[in-house]
């Protein structure tokens, strides 16, 4: 940590020397206390809920010129607690986030490259995740194209990952080198983004390849999946809507899957109310060779289908899909804002009990109060409390006992100045 201290005041001297661009200094201190009873999955009364404050420090430093931008921020995670007060060593948490560069060859035409957050539309399938303390960042290359005046945008990312358990000069020539040890990432990837935008309606469609390291050899299965993204306003109301279907293969299973979401957002006198529904495709049986199983990879899953996280954060939700009928609305409340979010899930396949029989559909309805509130500028504050009320198909897909409460509730303190910023 004192090299990255070391590092931001050389570069800060160094840009109030000579202050040909703009150089904006920055910081964050985002601690959270979680108490989990629940979260996940259910709960029983064998187990103690979880409390814990777990915190994000970050500092980014942002340089712009005339050609070219450049980013670097550094991040510190821990769980309060968890390293001596006293201490000579600790576990490394102190990482790098973001570390990038971008060249641009026109005012319109750039390419990005280094670790980088690859956010999109409602990042349902490509997001930042920033409400996991880490957040999500790619290796990748980035280009650009943002045309302002017609409203058009094509975005064109690759990524080829390598890890360092062969040291770096046996990747020539030494054998199994090139096979990725790295669980849960792909090796390689590809995407193309394209968005329009016609007056207050917008048009996004995404195609993207990854392939990931065959456990067996050192083979590569592709999974592609495709996207389209909308969003429009008629009168006073507003319509949005998704859709992406994944092909090719993983884990030696040739893969057919789909999720369409689709929602509708009403001004009211006092708030406004958004109806919606998403069905997330999932596999009837796992066993035939084939998947029907729909993954949001890159997506920041937890804005999502409830904020407890049952499903696709983590693996808890294996290939059972989901089935997701929400209402959500937002009130002003205190000097801040109050969300009121409210979720029926239902499983997006067939799923059998231990006797054979089918399970019912229903699998829950959970309720999500988030309160946020503004305490000063560059000082937030938020509170939330989830409930879930589980079915015997909840119980019987996860185990623990439906009857028992189940919920979680955290409070959250963001402090983000701006240090300083060149003119």
């Amino acid at each position: 940590m004192k090299k990255f201290i070391y590092l931001t005041s050389i570069l800060v001297c160094l840009i109030a020397y000579k202050a040909t661009a703009q150089f904006t200094l920055s910081a964050e201190v985002r601690p959270r206390s979680e108490f989990r009873n629940g979260f996940k999955t259910l709960t029983d009364e064998s187990k103690d809920p979880a409390f814990f404050t777990e915190q994000r420090s970050r500092l980014y430093m942002d340089y712009m010129d005339d050609k070219f931008k450049f980013k670097l921020a550094l991040q510190d995670i821990r769980i309060w607690g968890e390293t001596s007060q006293i201490f000579k060593e600790e576990y490394g948490k102190t990482f790098i986030s973001e570390a990038w560069g971008q060249y641009y060859f026109t005012p319109t035409f750039s390419v990005r490259a280094g670790r980088q957050i690859l956010s999109y539309d409602n990042q349902r399938f490509l997001g930042g995740l920033e409400w996991a303390q880490q957040g999500r960042r790619h290796d990748a290359l980035l280009f650009q194209y943002e045309g302002i005046e017609n409203k058009t945008k094509l975005h064109l990312g690759f990524a080829y990952n390598q890890d360092d358990d062969v040291a770096e000069p046996g990747f020539l020539q030494a054998p199994g080198a090139d096979f990725y040890s790295v669980g849960g990432n792909y090796k390689t990837m590809q995407f193309a983004w394209f968005n329009k935008g016609f007056g207050s309606s917008s048009l996004s469609l995404l195609a993207l390849n990854a392939g990931y390291q065959n456990a067996a050899d050192s083979s590569v299965s592709y999974k592609q999946t495709f996207g389209a993204i909308g969003s429009t306003s008629l009168g006073a109301v507003k319509l949005a809507g998704d859709f992406y279907y994944q092909t090719g293969s993983q884990g030696g299973n040739d893969i057919s899957a789909l999720l369409a979401g689709v929602n509708a957002t009403f001004k009211t006198p006092v708030t406004p109310l958004t109806l919606g529904v998403e069905y997330i495709s999932g596999d009837d049986d796992p066993t035939d060779g084939k998947s029907n199983n729909f993954s949001p990879d890159f997506g920041t899953n937890h804005a999502h289908n409830g904020f407890m996280d049952y499903f696709f954060v983590g693996p808890a939700n294996g290939a059972v899909g989901v089935t997701d009928l929400y209402l959500k609305t937002k009130f002003n409340f205190a000097g801040g804002a109050l969300k009121v979010h409210a979720h029926e899930f239902l499983t997006g396949s067939t799923q059998v009990a231990g006797d054979g029989s089918e399970l019912e559909k229903t699998m829950g309805t959970e309720i999500d109060l988030v309160y946020g509130k503004q305490l000063a500028k560059g000082v937030t504050w938020n509170i939330g409390y989830s409930h879930m009320f589980a079915t015997d198909t909840m119980e019987a897909l996860r185990g623990g006992d439906k009857g028992a409460i189940q919920n979680w509730a955290w409070t959250m303190l963001t402090f983000k100045p701006t240090l300083f910023t060149s003119k």
